[in-house]
């Protein structure tokens, strides 16, 4: 089969659809096949027309990092992990498009810097070495230091939208570390703060999250541990236990 990569293009406002044909094969993922088509001394698409080399992030390649995500024939997924014969219909051919949840750069680039500045205003991080004695915890503690930090989550969570101070389960993931009862710090009360206003209050728990995450991080099971140290055992400390 000859496959197709029909990829949404520009820039801002500016967008249009251009398709290539690729000589890559079924076992061969997105990621090589964009590569191959800016390999190309001169890139044209299929209709034979020159073309500008395509815009997208890759560091890896290993499912590692995260930069490749994007929404590939129409589910959002890391590109480097999806095969072309996974993602083409019955004619061959693959729709590529940016992940829509954030500003677009310019054809599948988009700026996930949002993201990230959210973890930086929820002061995610720990003052003290966290003594993980438990093996459970130990456990649970690598299964959160996975996340990536694609932006998958983001771009299929109902509650995420641009703009707003939901800041989705990748700062759940990073949260869940800081308030490991052995890792207290002075800034504990901040952490509890930015989580309700940031995370807690407005997380409706579809769970479409870990149900995307190439990293397979066990949201649901960290949502339970840290609402339990967040919310909880705060309440339970305010107003005495009953």
């Amino acid at each position: 089969m000859v496959y197709q990569l029909k990829i949404l293009r520009g820039t801002g406002n500016v967008r249009f659809w251009q398709t290539f044909d690729s000589p890559c094969t079924c076992a061969d993922s997105v990621a090589r096949a964009l590569e191959e088509l800016n390999e190309r001394t001169v890139l044209r698409d299929s209709a034979g027309q020159e073309a500008e080399p395509i815009a997208w992030e890759c560091a890896c390649l290993e499912k590692k990092c995260g930069a490749c995500a994007m929404v590939i024939g129409g589910t959002p997924r890391l590109a480097c992990a999806t095969r072309l014969c996974e993602a083409a219909d019955k004619g061959g051919c693959i729709t590529l498009e940016p992940l829509k949840k954030f500003r677009r750069i310019r054809d599948l680039q988009v700026d996930r810097g949002e993201m990230f500045t959210a973890l930086q205003e929820m002061e995610l991080w720990l003052e003290n070495d966290a003594e993980l004695v438990e093996e459970e915890r130990r456990a649970l503690h690598y299964r959160a230091a996975s996340c990536l930090m694609c932006g998958l989550c983001l771009e299929v969570c109902p509650n995420f939208s641009p703009g707003r101070t939901f800041a989705g389960a990748a700062a759940a993931a990073a949260a869940y570390r800081a308030f490991e009862p052995s890792a207290a710090g002075a800034h504990r009360e901040t952490l509890r703060t930015q989580y309700r206003k940031r995370f807690f209050n407005d997380c409706a728990k579809s769970l479409a999250c870990q149900d995307i995450c190439p990293a397979q991080v066990p949201v649901e099971q960290l949502l339970v541990k840290t609402n339990a140290a967040a919310i909880w055992r705060r309440r339970e400390k305010k107003h005495g236990a009953r």
